[in-house]
């Protein structure tokens, strides 16, 4: 049987309750989304490993479990191994080989995506007019949005053979029809309630 984003979804929100990781998983599933469009590929399958990729991490939040403890339960509500594989190649501490395209673009789509939502988080318009540079400048202070691995945004620009700007614009593209859905204020919302 073939995997469906609405299928995956179920699963995502049976393992998670919070509403941070289910943002997180709708971020880089439209990111995902976009990259799957953008190289022509899969983008039903590319949206399932994107909802997976942390479905277990509410309950199995430490390195010695996540995701390999996800993945038996994966197997047993029969998805395929193929997303399975994809979904495990998104931890650096498991080594894995990131030797599929679907494979870099999670890796690259994991950790860029919470950091664009920051950055949106801070400003008035959210994500519209956000540029890579401005993402590029938060990116240098350590402080800002602590818990995103730099490293890990730069080698995923770069397993994807993109220069980090258009790595950021693409992923902002992708992120910008969902700005309500992550929490974040356009500028037609803005302008609607009054704000600046």
């Amino acid at each position: 049987m073939e995997p469906t984003r609405e299928r995956a979804w179920e699963t995502l929100t049976r393992y998670t309750k919070g509403e941070a990781l289910l943002r997180h998983a709708l971020a880089v599933d439209a990111a995902l989304a976009w990259y799957a469009r953008h190289f022509g590929e899969n983008e039903e399958r590319w949206r399932v490993v994107a909802l997976l990729h942390d479905f277990d991490y509410e309950i199995h939040p430490t390195l010695d479990e996540h995701p390999q403890e996800g993945a038996p339960l994966l197997r047993e509500e029969g998805y395929p191994e193929d997303v399975i594989d994809a979904v495990l190649s998104h931890a650096e501490h498991l080594e894995l080989p990131r030797d599929t395209l679907l494979k870099r673009a999670l890796f690259a789509c994991d950790e860029l995506p919470g950091f664009v939502h920051a950055c949106g988080l801070v400003r008035p318009t959210g994500l519209d007019g956000l540029e890579p540079k401005s993402v590029r400048k938060k990116l240098k202070q350590p402080s800002f949005a602590a818990g995103v691995h730099r490293d890990e945004v730069y080698a995923g620009a770069e397993g994807l053979g993109l220069e980090l700007d258009d790595h950021i614009r693409n992923v902002v593209a992708a992120m910008q029809p969902i700005a309500t859905d992550l929490g974040l204020r356009t500028a037609e919302t803005a302008g609607a309630s009054g704000a600046p």
